[in-house]
């Protein structure tokens, strides 16, 4: 895992309407940055929709939300449109970005091994460095706890 006190590295991405993201675009704002293993999943949508929940909270503090998946960007589209989530998700289909963050790997479900992404999220601070970690993540409540952690920079 990346540490607190690290830089947090660049990506570029597309989001869920094809459109290019760069964490480096953020520069200057605390940024949550968010890995999650498959949209529309019980434990993914339980998450995402606790963003979105608290979305007034992290638009009043000037906090993006950046989730990111192995999922391709028309899965992503389908994702935010059903469940009115008003955050960008980020396509890294090939895991690289996840990588950087040590949120991609091997993985076991069902007796079948795979590549994957891992629940963790980052909380980047405005000149680029790890704020906070938050490793295996359980998605209920995490927007708060997220934001419990703002509150207190």
């Amino acid at each position: 895992m990346l540490a607190v006190g690290d830089t947090a590295p660049d990506f570029e991405l597309l989001d869920q309407h094809g459109e290019s993201v760069s964490l480096s675009d953020y520069r200057g704002h605390y940024v949550v940055v968010y890995f999650y293993p498959r949209a529309d999943t019980p434990g993914c949508t339980t998450e995402a929709c606790g963003f979105r929940d608290s979305w007034d909270e992290f638009e009043e503090r000037d906090v993006p939300v950046l989730g990111i998946s192995d999922d391709p960007v028309s899965d992503l589209d389908k994702f935010a449109e059903k469940y009115d989530l008003p955050f960008r998700l980020l396509s890294d289909e090939d895991g690289e970005a996840s990588a950087k963050y040590h949120s991609y790997g091997e993985k076991n479900m069902f007796g079948k091994t795979f590549d994957g992404v891992f629940r963790n999220t980052y909380i980047v601070g405005p000149d680029g460095t790890i704020e906070h970690v938050y490793e295996g993540v359980s998605p209920d409540g995490h927007a708060g706890e997220l934001l419990d952690a703002l509150a207190s920079e």
